[in-house]
């Protein structure tokens, strides 16, 4: 999750949602994230909410996490009370690094969670994991436990990105823990990748795409290098270490990702993501990119539920000593107005291949969606059908296009 939390109005202690929001929940569907905060070390780039072992203090544990999280789950049961949301469409573990637990505590929180909810027959169950924190044997474990899903923190098959990353596994571990995963039977395998790194060649980056079709996976997500504040990274750019990232270098990565994995059988369904088949897409972002509620469980983790949405206090420490006390973990929470809900539509939506309607849009939203079809911006046969769609050239401007449709 991201460093900084916003300010939002005071959470009840027992974490009580208006009548409102409990009565929408699921209308769109239902999902449940699960952010495990601790990591073996941190990598450079890294500003997401999480702690190696020496960060961590007193108070939490890597042994008593599950603990807390079912304490949470709980809570949340009682929140929810007799409005259940529909069954569990997906759940997402997140982090961090969730593969540093133990298999049987990451089964242990999935089993909780179907014992409160219930989970869809269909249910995507998906952990992310770095490549040298997983095993074949962990792999099989997972598989068992009920897990479909893993994503693959690759970032990079060049070993001079990963050490400007401070990534620990080997070039090839990744692709390597890829096929462990389909060994092991998971139905869908994602690698992630980052482009635009400081030192990266195009040659490096057509590399790790090779590797990552030769890998057999179905799903490859691939971002530019954001630089965050705080960051150890930005801290060497800052002293002149390295140079910041260039926009024109990552529009070339994005191509060469688009047509390398184009010519390989995947499809963009969303700007920074693409997947063999429609069944490879990650339903649980799909979720999220669609206005659909979720319960997020542990520190630092957002949740929305019927147009309320809230986020945790962010240390382990913290969020284990108010669950111990038999309270909400949440620091704050806001109620989205109507008018927020739809900028959140627009923003999420145009980013889908499936594109956004136009009749979503008010009269300058429309008029900005014109001209950005004149310019190239936007697919004119979607447009002809009443869709916003990005073009190949509208994706390297999707912020832009956003800007233009929510004037």
């Amino acid at each position: 999750m991201p460093g900084v939390l916003p300010e939002g109005e005071p959470v009840p202690r027992d974490g009580s949602l208006p009548a409102t929001a409990r009565r929408a929940v699921g209308a769109r569907g239902f999902g449940v994230y699960v952010h495990v905060p601790f990591c073996a070390s941190r990598c450079g780039y890294c500003d997401f909410n999480t702690y190696t072992a020496a960060e961590l203090g007193g108070g939490a544990s890597r042994e008593t996490y599950a603990d807390s999280v079912l304490a949470e789950l709980a809570l949340a049961a009682r929140v929810l009370g007799d409005s259940p949301p529909p069954r569990v469409d997906t759940v997402f573990v997140g982090g961090g690094t969730p593969t540093l637990l133990p298999a049987d505590d990451l089964a242990r929180i999935l089993d909780g969670i179907d014992r409160v909810w219930g989970l869809a027959a269909d249910a995507e169950v998906t952990t992310e994991a770095n490549p040298e924190s997983v095993s074949p044997e962990s792999l099989k474990s997972l598989r068992a436990a009920g897990y479909t899903r893993i994503s693959l923190g690759m970032q990079s098959a060049a070993p001079g990105v990963l050490a400007v990353l401070d990534r620990r596994h080997s070039a090839g571990r990744a692709t390597a823990a890829a096929l462990e995963a389909r060994d092991a039977g998971f139905e869908h395998v994602n690698l992630d990748l980052i482009y635009g790194t400081p030192g990266e060649t195009a040659d490096d980056f057509a590399a790790s795409l090779a590797q990552v079709v030769d890998a057999g996976v179905d799903h490859v997500s691939a971002y530019a290098l954001i630089v965050e504040d705080g960051t150890r990274l930005a801290a060497r750019m800052r002293r002149g270490e390295l140079p910041y990232p260039s926009d024109d270098v990552a529009a070339d990565r994005y191509l060469a990702a688009e047509a390398a994995l184009g010519a390989a059988g995947f499809s963009w369904y969303e700007v920074s993501n693409w997947a063999r088949s429609a069944a490879a897409a990650c339903r649980h972002n799909l979720l999220y990119w669609t206005g659909a509620d979720w319960w997020g469980l542990g520190p630092g983790a957002h949740s929305h539920v019927g147009g309320v949405r809230w986020w945790n206090v962010k240390h382990p420490s913290a969020y284990a000593a108010r669950l111990a006390e038999g309270a909400s973990p949440a620091l704050a929470r806001e109620r989205l107005s109507p008018e927020e809900q739809h900028m959140e539509d627009v923003m999420l939506r145009v980013r889908l291949a499936s594109g956004l309607p136009l009749d979503v849009l008010d009269e300058p939203g429309r008029a900005g969606a014109e001209r950005a079809r004149d310019a190239g911006l936007l697919d004119a046969g979607a447009y002809a059908r009443g869709l916003v769609v990005l073009t190949l050239r509208g994706r390297l401007l999707a912020d832009a296009v956003v800007r233009d449709l929510l004037p």
